[in-house]
């Protein structure tokens, strides 16, 4: 009986901790003991940190530093993360690849909800950043950024825009490119979805996990994972 008990005030605290102070009424995840309550109840809700997980895989954390659209650091940490069916098919997607030469370079994995904030705040296209009052793929941890390289120069292929570009080329079905631009997308895009991933329309390089609906919003920062 204490432990029933014991197990229902838990499970009252996580869920007194489980939604951000936001005017949407949007259920996050803000509090590590919820976040671990989640893990415990289904282990694939787990956000794994990509590098440690696939050790060959290349990361340019664009908002770790000023090198992005907001033109400052939103993140205090340098890494990425994802739910563990993302990483599982993501190294999958890499050893594909490694096979023909090339590999991933990632920008941008789990992003905590509060940064999806700051984001639509400060940015002037809207429609290149998720609107808070819906949260984003990437707080839910099932959402990645990324590019290929040449494994032997380490060098990114060729795309039809740099990364975080707010211009019309940055659409996943832009067609007015270079044949070897195309291609170099098209490579991508093919290898992604084939593992379980949709490219996002607008950008090229931002790809949706299937199954996302299941897994929480999550503000909770890199360094306390």
């Amino acid at each position: 009986m204490k432990k029933l008990l014991l197990l229902i005030l838990l499970s009252g605290f996580a869920e007194a901790y489980s939604q951000i102070n936001n005017p949407y009424g949007l259920q996050v995840i803000n509090e590590h003991v919820a976040y671990k309550k989640s893990v415990e109840e289904d282990k694939n809700k787990q956000l794994i940190e990509i590098k440690k997980s696939i050790p060959d895989i290349k990361l340019e954390i664009r908002y770790a530093g000023k090198n992005n659209f907001a033109k400052q650091a939103v993140y205090k940490q340098a890494r990425a993360f994802a739910r563990l069916p993302v990483v599982e098919a993501l190294k999958n997607v890499q050893n594909e690849l490694k096979k023909s030469g090339f590999g991933l370079k990632i920008f941008d994995g789990y992003r905590p909800y509060s940064v999806t904030v700051k984001f639509f705040a400060i940015a002037s296209d809207k429609s290149f950043v998720a609107n808070p009052k819906d949260g984003s793929r990437h707080n839910r941890g099932c959402a990645i950024d990324l590019t290929l390289i040449d494994l032997k120069t380490g060098k990114e292929l060729e795309m039809p825009t740099p990364y975080d570009s707010f211009a019309a080329e940055a659409a996943s079905d832009f067609m007015n490119l270079p044949a070897n631009v195309i291609q170099n997308r098209e490579l991508l895009r093919n290898t992604m979805e084939k593992h379980g991933f949709r490219v996002l329309n607008n950008e090229w390089w931002h790809f949706d996990f299937i199954g996302w609906k299941n897994y929480e919003l999550m503000d909770i920062p890199f360094e306390d994972l």
